[in-house]
């Protein structure tokens, strides 16, 4: 038997389903995009709220956009579309199954569909486009929830069951595509960015000081929670059922991150060999686009092995590099300049100043939670470059948490290793440790090595538990006892670390970071290295000693590098995709970020905590942790957030 999934306008269907209509306009492609949904057994959506909602993430899709509505208005899924494969007609969304029974609106990028389309036709499936949509909708029509073992890629989707009148939704493994959801008062809405659920008329704005908690320790929010109250996001590696009839909403797992099972190592050069393939074949299916693809180039390990490997694998590859020249300490663009020259790309480079504080308020505006990361300034520079010439470009994402980039690695081994041996004792005690003032380095030094809590929870802490309950009260504390539960079963406390990071740190802030300032100009970014397959060989076949070792870092990329990359290369150099905030915040930023920090006490936090804060001593850097209250109040003014 054929079957044959494509876009059929059903006004009527048999089997006693519901009519729907369809609504769509300038449709050119199947991918990166915006979606949302609303769902209710009693209190309709209109047409013209579920475009209101739909349309908040025009920058999302500008290509195109599409409603699907029940007649009865209780049911709506909207799309919007940018254009990167199939630039026929042949991928609308949302998108209709052959007989009409199920409904998908789907953001992201399924890069084996063209394997999954081939096993497919095997089994009797005919397709009318080269769309992904239409491959995964019949993988979901064929597997059922199964199909999601089977999806290497990025990507946030919900099907609509209209007979059974139930919705399925999932979420990738890394969590690269974002997904807000509100479950209340019989209705589930759900939407690619926050500010889309909360452009319906009815939605309160309320902060929840168990997230608040989170944001000021770690300068983001992570997994499930969310900094209003009565809103979720779907976590990475998870998918969510609701039952609209039942009013019964079920979110769970479906992959786990998995774990190195100890006993002998293997031979670096025996993974090195293995870790190859995995590498060329994720570099190549993120290369497949119809429209052109840059690599993101920062002169770094990470971005360096995906620029040469794309250049190995494809005849023409452009690279981006931002630099910033009055800071050479920040700047890396001479070393992807000579780097880009011997690879043979079209090299292309931004330099970025000061002058960039303007910048602030909008970027605020468009990432639904605050955020303390102040890459997202050059993120966006560089976004905003690349689009003006590729729809597509490639990064170096994810290489940190997967095989052990950051120095704080290091760090919880040591500290760990001295908590053993009970050589904290020898030292400076906890009180005493308190008397040194905030972001003075021994003082953070010492703490750690007193800290009641996990080293994996404290070397990459903003602010600790004492600092937080002068600005948020007795919740100050609740963000270490929540991640302290993600890194359960795992022992060695460098694979707790990089386990942590990647379930948070990566997922919250990195890919928040760049799924927001890339897609507020309409461009995709891509991670090669957070394929499904490298991620389980990193945290599966990797012994932690393989990744991190005291202050030797991404020893497997390393010898990568070596067979790779040119001698002159500095493959030890680890210096981040950052700005010289410090030196930005003694200047032209000082009084725009010291006076929203301010601000601050005036909303959210407790304004003497606040007042204190501010009134460190200016020699020592307190440059992260002025900027997150700056973010956080830019946040609550933009979202009209109250603690009420």
């Amino acid at each position: 038997m054929v079957r044959e999934v494509g876009l059929r306008r059903h006004r009527d269907v048999s089997q006693g389903l519901l009519c729907g209509a369809w609504h769509q306009t300038d449709w050119k492609s199947p991918l990166m995009c915006g979606i949302v949904g609303y769902l209710s057994s009693r209190a309709p959506v209109s047409m013209h709220q579920l475009v209101s909602m739909r349309d908040t993430m025009a920058h999302r899709g500008p290509d195109g956009e599409g409603i699907w509505h029940s007649d009865d208005g209780l049911v709506g899924l909207g799309h919007r579309r940018l254009a990167i494969v199939d630039l026929s007609a042949g991928g609308h969304q949302p998108m209709p199954s052959h007989d009409g029974r199920l409904v998908i609106t789907y953001n992201g990028e399924i890069y084996n569909h063209h394997e999954l389309r081939e096993t497919l036709r095997e089994l009797g499936w005919a397709f009318r486009s080269t769309s992904d949509t239409e491959v995964l909708l019949a993988a979901y029509q064929q597997w059922g929830e199964a199909a999601l073992d089977r999806l290497s890629g990025m990507f946030a989707f919900a099907i609509y069951d209209r007979e059974a009148r139930k919705l399925f939704a999932a979420r990738d493994r890394a969590g690269e595509k974002p997904f807000f959801y509100r479950h209340a008062d019989r209705r589930l809405i759900f939407a690619s960015e926050l500010k889309a659920i909360l452009a319906h008329p009815e939605m309160p704005r309320k902060a929840d000081p168990i997230a608040l908690d989170h944001f000021l320790a770690y300068g983001y929010v992570p997994r499930e929670l969310c900094m209003l109250t009565g809103y979720a996001k779907l976590p990475a590696g998870h998918k969510l059922r609701y039952d609209i009839a039942a009013d019964r909403l079920e979110v769970e797992p479906y992959w786990h991150l998995p774990q190195w099972k100890g006993g002998v190592a293997e031979p670096m050069e025996a993974l090195l060999d293995a870790f190859e393939p995995l590498f060329d074949t994720a570099v190549r299916r993120q290369l497949d686009a119809d429209v052109p693809v840059a690599v993101l180039l920062s002169g770094g390990l990470d971005s360096s092995l995906v620029a040469a490997t794309a250049a190995r694998v494809s005849s023409k590859v452009t690279t981006f590099t931002i630099g910033f020249p009055d800071h050479p300490g920040f700047d890396e663009s001479p070393i992807a300049r000579r780097l880009a020259g011997e690879l043979g790309t079209e090299h292309v480079e931004l330099s970025a100043e000061a002058d960039t504080a303007d910048l602030l308020p909008s970027l605020a505006a468009q990432f639904d939670e605050p955020i303390s990361d102040s890459s997202m300034i050059p993120t966006f520079l560089v976004s905003r470059l690349v689009r003006s010439k590729a729809r597509v470009a490639l990064g170096g994402d994810g290489g940190d948490e997967l095989f052990g980039g950051y120095r704080q690695y290091g760090w919880a081994q040591r500290i760990a290793r001295f908590r053993r041996l009970g050589l904290h004792h020898l030292g400076m005690s906890g009180p005493a440790a308190k008397l040194l003032p905030y972001g003075f380095p021994l003082r953070k030094m010492a703490l750690r090595l007193v800290d009641p809590y996990d080293p994996a929870l404290t070397v990459s802490r903003l602010a600790e538990p004492r600092q937080r309950r002068a600005l948020i009260g007795d919740t100050a504390g609740a963000a270490e006892h929540y991640r302290a539960a993600l890194m359960a079963g795992r022992h060695e406390p460098r694979d707790r670390a990089m386990a942590l990071d990647f379930q948070t740190y990566m997922c919250d802030d990195i890919l928040v970071k760049v799924d927001r300032a890339s897609m507020l100009t309409s461009l995709e970014l891509r991670a090669p290295l957070l394929d499904p397959a490298i991620i389980e060989f990193a945290f599966g076949r990797l012994a932690p000693h393989q990744r991190t070792d005291g202050n030797r870092r991404k020893l497997l990329l390393r010898s990568l590098a070596r067979r790779r990359l040119p001698d002159w290369f500095d493959s030890h150099r680890k210096q981040g995709f950052s700005i010289p905030l410090a030196a930005w915040l003694r200047g032209p930023w000082a009084s725009l970020l010291e006076d929203l920090a301010a601000g601050a006490g005036d909303g959210l936090l407790d304004p003497a905590g606040v007042r204190h804060f501010l009134r460190q001593d200016k020699s020592v850097n307190m440059a992260q942790q002025v900027y997150a209250l700056a973010m956080l109040e830019m946040w609550r003014r933009e979202y009209r957030v109250t603690m009420e």
